[in-house]
């Protein structure tokens, strides 16, 4: 999904939800569509902030829920008590995410296994799969070899 095309989708939605436009919601859509990386709300909050420095604490946590429930963002929890969050570019492709538990950096790998795989276990139950998810924990290999981790941020 291209950037404008989210924007508008993220428009649309907070108008079906009876929600306003603001430049502070703007800003936040448009510091998240900027990461590369994973990011906390902390750090949205610092990037919105960049943008627009109006922009407040309440306004991002209480739109990170929006841009999750309107699939523009996903949402990872790996297990630290803090949740991270990443555009989600392409919401019809299944991802896997492996942690590395050294740094808890977030890698993610395409994983189109996992749409036949939840499937085939649900159907088994006489079910139908509405979500699933793929988290490895990893360590790194080159830290514990050498000390250091080439991946590190």
């Amino acid at each position: 999904m291209s950037i404008p095309s989210a924007r508008e989708t993220f428009r649309k939605f907070l108008a079906q939800k009876g929600l306003r436009v603001t430049s502070q919601r703007l800003a936040i859509f448009d510091a998240a569509f900027a990461r590369t990386e994973h990011f906390t709300a902390e750090q949205l909050l610092d990037y919105a902030r960049s943008i627009d420095d109006s922009v407040s604490r309440a306004t991002v946590y209480r739109t990170l829920p929006i841009m999750t429930k309107s699939a523009l963002l996903r949402e990872i929890d790996i297990g630290s008590g803090e949740k991270f969050y990443m555009p989600n570019s392409a919401p019809n492709i299944q991802i896997a995410q492996v942690v590395c538990i050294d740094c808890d950096r977030i890698f993610e790998i395409s994983a189109p296994f996992m749409e036949w795989y939840g499937s085939t276990v649900s159907s088994k139950l006489g079910l139908s799969p509405v979500s699933q998810r793929l988290q490895v924990s990893a360590r790194c290999n080159t830290l514990r070899d050498t000390g250091s981790c080439p991946k590190r941020a």
